[in-house]
């Protein structure tokens, strides 16, 4: 669960039974948000995507912005797992290009097999001051994770600057890939290409 909201405004039910409908109303919401947006898309017709009452999406969720959260908060989780398999001892070995490579590229996948992800990914910055707090608060943690590696990297790196290289590559990246999900996916390849290269480029002279 994000760290970013330690009261989430949604109820997580211990029920199979709820969990399944829980669940149904995070996919029916995602494939909404997907196809028309948040702004476009009511409690009622998430709701009646998912094969449920608005009654049943309330008892989870207190409004329409609390399942954006929700949502937003279930990619989050996925992404956690993500960095983790990502890293391998393998991976760990490779030279400072090739790991930025494997980072984008799982990214990449990621995004690939989740459609929504897209949308919701780059209206999260919009929606409202929580969910933007909540991506920031998610930022802030993969590049503490990323500095602790940065650290083992190379030792004689002080925590500051580990710290440093680890903050401007996370939010470097999240920048580019919000850019790069605004268009189709020629664009989306080239600009991936180029975070590749500019984080490459950064990091190379403190990783060689």
């Amino acid at each position: 669960m994000t760290k970013a909201l330690p009261h989430p405004r949604w109820r997580i039910p211990k029920q199979a039974r709820s969990r399944d409908r829980f669940d149904r109303i995070l996919d029916a919401a995602a494939e909404l948000f997907a196809d028309r947006g948040f702004d476009s898309v009511t409690a009622d017709e998430i709701a009646a995507q998912a094969d449920t009452s608005v009654g049943g999406l309330y008892r989870f969720f207190p409004d329409k912005l609390a399942v954006f959260e929700a949502l937003v908060d279930r990619y989050q989780n996925q992404l956690r797992d993500l960095f983790t398999a990502l890293h391998s001892e393998e991976m760990m070995q490779m030279s400072i290009e090739a790991y930025i490579g494997e980072l984008v590229d799982g990214f990449d996948r990621f995004v690939s097999a989740n459609p929504a992800f897209r949308v919701v990914f780059v209206q999260s910055r919009l929606v409202s001051p929580e969910v933007l707090a909540m991506e920031n608060a998610f930022n802030q943690e993969i590049a503490q994770q990323l500095s602790a590696i940065f650290a083992v990297r190379n030792s004689t790196l002080d925590r500051a600057q580990v710290d440093l290289l680890a903050t401007v590559s996370v939010e470097v990246a999240s920048a580019l890939e919000i850019l790069s999900l605004t268009r189709d996916r020629p664009f989306q390849q080239q600009v991936l290409n180029a975070t590749k290269e500019l984080l490459a480029a950064y990091l190379k002279p403190y990783f060689p």
